[in-house]
């Protein structure tokens, strides 16, 4: 950043989580963002406490509930919550003229066709994995599957903390859209989420989820490509969160000059 520009201000959507101490972390720690704003649920008990106070850090951002308060000095809110929260943050986000990038997971179809409207208005980047390298394997995989496409069985597994409340992962369902979209189908007619009991012979045209949850797993995810005599298995583990919140400040200088639409990782990225 040079002397004569300004930071970029962001906001922080779910100010006292894990991911959120991470994504206040990551702006604290970037000499061209600036936090400008701590949004957190009513309930929260950091209510009213200093942004970075969990981090040992005085910021002099305030979390709070009221969403415009929040939001009123933000260019950029940043939003890894629960769809219903996120939602709420779209609409005033879009009064108030804030862009947004959104790492929530679990959206139904009737929800992501509110976040295109939303989109008609201001600029966002919709991403179910900030991960730079998340981004790199979901190129990987299309290439994968166009060249895989005859003879492989399909198969997405993922694995996270006990923690989370969606399955299959954001991550998953992206990567199974990726190979279903390569191979000209849609994911809705060939996904199989679950198997019990006397199934039959795999269908050859199906892509399989499993999920695993427990302990305190951060994010691993293999789209295992399985032939005759062979297997290919493309992996992406997490260590940590670190990689997410990078990512998310990544998509938020991207939407810094954007006026509206619906931006992925890809476009952020250049892999579009």
């Amino acid at each position: 950043m040079s002397s004569t520009e300004s930071p970029l201000r962001i906001a922080i959507a779910g100010a006292s989580g894990r991911m959120g101490r991470m994504l206040i972390e990551a702006v604290l720690g970037a000499a061209d963002c600036r936090l400008a704003g701590a949004l957190d649920v009513p309930a929260s008990p950091s209510l009213g406490q200093d942004a970075g106070a969990a981090l040992g850090r005085s910021t002099g951002v305030v979390i709070t509930a009221d969403l415009r308060a929040g939001l009123a000095d933000a260019q950029v809110l940043i939003d890894f919550t629960r769809p219903e929260g996120t939602l709420a943050h779209l609409a005033v986000c879009r009064e108030l003229g804030v862009k947004a990038a959104i790492g929530t997971t679990g959206f139904s179809e009737s929800q992501k066709a509110e976040i295109t409207e939303h989109a008609r208005h201001i600029a966002l980047v919709l991403a179910p994995n900030m991960s730079v390298g998340v981004n790199v394997v979901m190129r990987l995989l299309d290439q994968a599957a166009r060249a895989l496409s005859q003879g492989y069985d399909i198969e997405i597994i993922e694995a996270h903390h006990r923690h989370k409340v969606d399955a299959p992962s954001g991550t998953a369902l992206q990567m199974g859209e990726v190979i279903a979209s390569a191979l000209g189908r849609s994911l809705k007619d060939c996904a199989v989420y679950a198997r019990e009991g006397v199934t039959g012979e795999r269908d050859p045209s199906t892509i399989g989820f499993s999920a695993i949850r427990g302990g305190d797993i951060v994010g691993d995810h293999t789209v295992l490509f399985a032939g005759i005599g062979e297997r290919i298995e493309i992996t992406h583990k997490s260590a940590s969160r670190v990689s997410y919140a990078q990512g998310a400040l990544r998509a938020a200088r991207f939407l810094a000059g954007q006026r509206s639409g619906q931006f992925s990782m890809a476009d952020v990225l250049g892999l579009a």
